[in-house]
């Protein structure tokens, strides 16, 4: 993998977000977020099902938060970034909520640990998910959540004025297969079944109302530190990209999944013309950090991980996972990259919600039925500024 000029994450997001902030008669086309994943997303909801989980202990949320609220990082995460981009409400996570008053406002539908496809699908499979969620349950979540909203032409109104996101999700199926001993081959069956899971849950976003759907795509699974831990000595050199130290065919797992996800999307688009339907990179914004770290302000060892208790290049240990016995915090989280090496530093989590606001001047070579950009970057600078993207 070679570095790039610059972060591009999204094919036609800026357009999307540019929208969003863009004022029409003093109100925001996007009045609130709905959204689904997994711990990259999470801001409450995994302590609820699990009854704790390492996110409720400190040092989770100490940079920022001073305290854990969920989340898993020491700080804020990309979606944080963007509500803030945007000035709109956070969302409430759904299993704090109760009332239409709390959804009103937007709603997070993602837990940490969630996988996109089914209890039943790795069951058949010898294997069990680390928590009992995936998106089907987001996604009864939501129509639930829906219906407190009052009739069906006020959810509809309030789905058209919402921006969804659905991800980064997948990224836990992975994991469940290749801690489960599975070969990466065996593992990329799950890309096609991931996929089709994801179409779904946009297709009934779009049949509730929605007219803005955001999906990120995967991250570069080989650079996560835990991976990288989990085969240390059992990849010979030549399996590690000499660019990054990231493992090559763990990033080709990834890649695959991204190159499905993108077909998918121009699928969608084709189905649903009045929809906005963007993919967000976040493969290559991770990836132009752990290439140049220094470049975007992080230490040279950008696959160790600032929490844990496992020493090494890459301070991971799950007998040692951060915030419990034996496991400690960086002095300064800022400059990692991962925080506990399978989740990102709030740093890294601003990093990468800049380049989403950033966005493209155009549309990708590989994504031709992405429409147009239409004046892009007029729109999103305010946002861009608000999180401190872009200096005064």
């Amino acid at each position: 993998m070679a570095p790039t000029s610059r972060l591009v994450v999204v094919v036609i997001l800026a357009a999307l977000l540019g929208a969003a902030v863009a004022l029409d008669g003093g109100q925001a086309r996007h009045a609130r977020v709905f959204s689904f994943g997994d711990s990259l997303t999470d801001t409450g909801n995994a302590p609820r099902v699990t009854g704790g989980g390492p996110a409720s202990r400190p040092p989770y949320g100490e940079t920022f938060f001073r305290r854990p609220t969920g989340r898993a990082s020491d700080g804020r995460l990309v979606v944080d970034f963007i509500v803030e981009a945007l000035g709109v409400p956070h969302p409430t996570p759904y299993l704090a909520g109760k009332t239409a008053a709390d959804f009103r406002r937007g709603a997070n539908f993602a837990v940490g640990g969630a996988t996109a496809l089914d209890l039943e699908f790795f069951a058949s499979r010898g294997l069990k998910p680390f928590v009992p969620v995936s998106l089907r349950n987001q996604t009864s979540w939501f129509k639930s959540a829906l219906q407190l909203l009052g009739p069906v032409d006020g959810q509809r109104k309030i789905a058209a004025t919402s921006l969804f996101l659905v991800g980064e999700i997948g990224v836990n199926d992975y994991f469940v297969g290749l801690v489960g001993n599975r070969t990466v081959g065996e593992v990329k069956t799950f890309v096609p079944h991931i996929l089709g899971a994801i179409r779904s849950v946009v297709t009934d976003a779009i049949a509730a109302g929605a007219t803005t759907v955001v999906v990120p795509g995967m991250i570069p699974l080989g650079c996560e530190p835990q991976l990288l831990a989990l085969y240390q000595g059992r990849v010979a050199a030549a399996g590690y990209d000499p660019g990054s130290g990231c493992i090559t065919r763990l990033n080709g797992l990834a890649e695959l999944h991204n190159r499905g996800l993108r077909r998918t999307l121009s699928g969608l688009r084709r189905a649903h013309p009045g929809t906005a339907i963007a993919y967000a990179d976040l493969y290559r914004a991770v990836t132009d950090i752990v290439v140049s770290p220094g470049k975007y302000g992080f230490r040279d060892r950008p696959l160790a991980a600032c929490c844990g208790g496992g020493g090494g290049a890459y301070n991971f240990d799950m007998a040692a996972f951060c915030g419990a016995a034996g496991a400690a915090a960086c002095a300064d989280p800022s400059e990692y990259v991962s925080w506990d090496g399978v989740h990102f530093t709030e740093a890294a989590n601003w990093r990468v919600a800049c380049a989403v606001l950033e966005g493209s001047r155009g549309a990708a070579a590989d994504d031709d039925d992405a429409p147009p950009l239409s004046n892009p970057w007029a729109t999103t600078e305010a946002g861009r500024r608000r999180i401190g993207c872009v200096q005064s």
